[in-house]
């Protein structure tokens, strides 16, 4: 961490996400970007392959990140711990998402960095992040590249991400801010919201995922703390209970 007499960077609070990552070469080229600018944490999300014993060859100097990387079996256990995370993608247009610039995308991790870790989600090489993986972060960015080529290679992308990040300057929380919900938790919540919500037929059964996130992205931008989203949790639990009862339904 900085010395107390300076302001943190972002990249001391910053988690690289890798999402189905093949390439070790990506991945080599990534940890050395993130030797660059001074990042430790990477997370291989559901990785498409685990051998990655050629990684060290673009990895200079990225020993340390090669060697403490960690794995995880799905998106969401990747950001579990995570209190906000931006999902990148080469598509502007994007269905009820309105996609952040780079520079916007930076700023709002350092803001969300105080309360606790933060994640830059990266796709996998073949086809990037999904909708449904995209709904896992509270904001997406797209990097505007208005030549013939409309998508970036990962480590490409990596490096302009990483670079901003670098650049931007952590304001310290006040002493007494409660701790951040985590995004684990967040997606607890989701579930259960939606549980809540088609037992009383108030979503579209055919289609419950569009107002889910968007009722899901107006309490995240509420900047929730861990003991308000477990209220949250509690409060829409019992209304399926409640729902479930008064039509029959198991408890």
């Amino acid at each position: 961490m900085a010395p107390a007499s300076e302001s943190p960077r972002l990249p001391d609070r910053l988690v690289v996400v890798c999402h189905q990552l093949r390439s070790p070469d990506n991945l080599g080229a990534i940890a050395r970007l993130m030797a660059n600018f001074g990042l430790r944490e990477l997370v291989l999300s559901d990785p498409v392959t685990h051998d990655f014993r050629g990684a060290e060859k673009l990895g200079v100097k990225g020993e340390s990140v090669l060697e403490r990387f960690a794995v995880a079996p799905s998106l969401e256990e990747a950001l579990s711990k995570a209190v906000y995370a931006v999902g990148t993608t080469s598509r502007a247009q994007l269905k009820r998402r309105a996609p952040l610039t780079p520079e916007v995308a930076a700023r709002r991790l350092a803001e969300h960095a105080v309360r606790g870790p933060v994640a830059l989600v990266l796709g996998g090489e073949k086809r990037g992040l999904s909708d449904d993986e995209l709904a896992c972060c509270q904001d997406v960015l797209v990097i505007p590249t208005p030549g013939p080529q409309p998508s970036m290679n990962v480590a490409q992308a990596a490096a302009v991400l990483l670079y901003l990040c670098s650049q931007v300057e952590v304001v310290p929380a006040a002493p007494a801010a409660e701790a951040a919900a985590r995004l684990g938790t967040l997606q607890a919540l989701e579930q259960r919201l939606e549980a809540a919500l088609s037992a009383c037929e108030f979503l579209n059964p055919q289609a419950p995922q569009h107002v889910r996130g968007e009722l899901m992205r107006t309490l995240a931008r509420g900047g929730l703390s861990q003991r308000e989203a477990e209220l949250w949790l509690a409060a829409f639990e019992h209304v399926r209970r409640v729902t479930s009862l008064r039509a029959g339904g198991p408890r």
